[in-house]
C-alpha cells in the first residue's frame, strides 16, 4: 500500500489550524505510514506565510527517545531506514530544492537513528522527493493557483491510496474529493482512522 499522498490546502483556511493538520498528516508516526500526506500543495495567496508557519513549528516538536516525558518525535525504524530518508534529502538538494528546515540529526542526541521534521519547497514535478515514497518525516511543498492545477497536480503520482482536502468551501472540497483518485480522501483533516471502514487505494496503491 505504497503512497505519495497529496494534502491540498486553499486560501480559505484558518492558517494555524491548517497547519497542524498538515503537519500532523506528514509527521505522524514520523511519515512512517503509508498514507502519510507527504505531497502540500499550497495556494500561492498564502504559500509564504503558511510556509513561515509551518517551518517555525517544526522547529518546536519535540524529538526525543519515545519514552521521554512529551516526545513529539521518536527515532525511524531502523539504520537502514535512516540512511534511505537522508539519501533521499540529500538529493532533493542535489535536484535543486530547498531544505528549508530538518534533513539532520537533531544535535542533542548523539545516538539512535532520529532526523529532525523536514520541509523541501522549490520542487519540479520530475524530482524523485515528488515521486518516491519516503517513509519518513518529509514533506515536499508545491504552490499552485487554480482548482484544476491543484487537482493535477494531486494527481500526478502513480500512488493513489489517500489525499486530503482543506478549505472553508464545501462544495469545492466534495469537487475535489471527486476528482483525486485515492482510495480515501479526508476534509478538513489528515490521518483520522476509521477501523470500521474499508481501508484500499488505486493504481499502484493495493488493488482498489
Amino acid at each position: 500500500l505504497g503512497g505519495k499522498s497529496p494534502i491540498v490546502v486553499f486560501d480559505d483556511v484558518d492558517i494555524d489550524e491548517a497547519v497542524e493538520w498538515t503537519l500532523f498528516g506528514c509527521f505522524w508516526t514520523n511519515g512512517q505510514i503509508c498514507s502519510a500526506t507527504s505531497r502540500l500543495l499550497i495556494h500561492k495567496n498564502i504559500a509564504k506565510e503558511f510556509v513561515d508557519r509551518m517551518v517555525a513549528w517544526s522547529k518546536n516538536i519535540k524529538v526525543s527517545d519515545p519514552l521521554e516525558e512529551g516526545c513529539r518525535l521518536g527515532p525511524v525504524v531502523s539504520e537502514g531506514q535512516y540512511e534511505k530518508i537522508k539519501k533521499f534529502v540529500a538529493n532533493a538538494k542535489s535536484e535543486g530544492a530547498t531544505i528549508l528546515t530538518g534533513g539532520v540529526r537533531p544535535k542533542h542526541l548523539e545516538k539512535g537513528f532520529f532526523i529532525e521534521p523536514t520541509i523541501i519547497t522549490d520542487i519540479n514535478t520530475s524530482m524523485e522527493i515528488w515521486r518516491e515514497e519516503v517513509f519518513g518525516p518529509v514533506l515536499c511543498v508545491k504552490e499552485f493557483s487554480t482548482e484544476e492545477e491543484a487537482i493535477e497536480l494531486a494527481n500526478d503520482t502513480h500512488y493513489g491510496l489517500a489525499g486530503a482536502v482543506i478549505s472553508g468551501d464545501r462544495e469545492r472540497c466534495q469537487r475535489l474529493a471527486e476528482e483525486i483518485d485515492a482510495g480515501c480522501i479526508w476534509v478538513n483533516c489528515s490521518q483520522p482512522c476509521f477501523c470500521q471502514a474499508p481501508w484500499g487505494g488505486n493504481k499502484r496503491s493495493g488493488f482498489g
